[in-house]
């Protein structure tokens, strides 16, 4: 069995590009930017950034262009491709991308995470429906689901 899969969160490093192939498929292009810290042997903190080619096809290619922008904060699934051309001076040129099967847009900066700062209404509807404390996440309701309930 084999496995092609890229999981990349990040920061987007320019404005994504949009372009269309000739059977009319919008197809955007965009860099994101993982940054990696950890401790030397001496215990010095060191960083690294790695920089991602990203493509996106169809609709998600056209609202990955409409809503992202330089600085974005960015969850990229796809699978890993490597591309060859002649170039004009005749030497082979290699690309290595990503190449999205889904994109998930972040937090767009300055708006609120919900953290700390959740709202009154966000904390009582936490409260009454039983679940966790409004800095611990998401409150789930304490009720049984059944599966013969769901439509499907």
């Amino acid at each position: 069995m084999y496995l092609n899969k890229a999981l990349i969160i990040g920061n987007l490093t320019r404005d994504p590009e949009m372009k269309s192939l000739p059977s009319g498929m919008q197809v955007t292009s965009f860099s994101v930017a993982t940054n990696r810290v950890w401790k030397d042997k001496n215990g010095a903190k060191q960083e690294s950034t790695d920089y991602h080619n990203i493509v996106v096809f169809g609709r998600q290619a056209e609202t990955a262009s409409q809503y992202l922008k330089k600085g974005a904060s960015v969850l990229v699934e796809g699978r890993i491709q490597t591309r060859s051309w002649d170039g004009q001076d005749g030497k082979k040129q290699y690309r290595t991308e990503i190449v999205a099967d889904r994109v998930q847009f972040g937090p767009r900066p300055g708006a609120s995470t919900g953290g700390n700062a959740a709202t009154p209404s966000s904390s009582q509807a936490s409260s009454k429906s039983g679940g966790l404390a409004e800095d611990e996440g998401i409150a789930y309701p304490d009720d049984e689901i059944n599966p013969e309930d769901i439509p499907f």
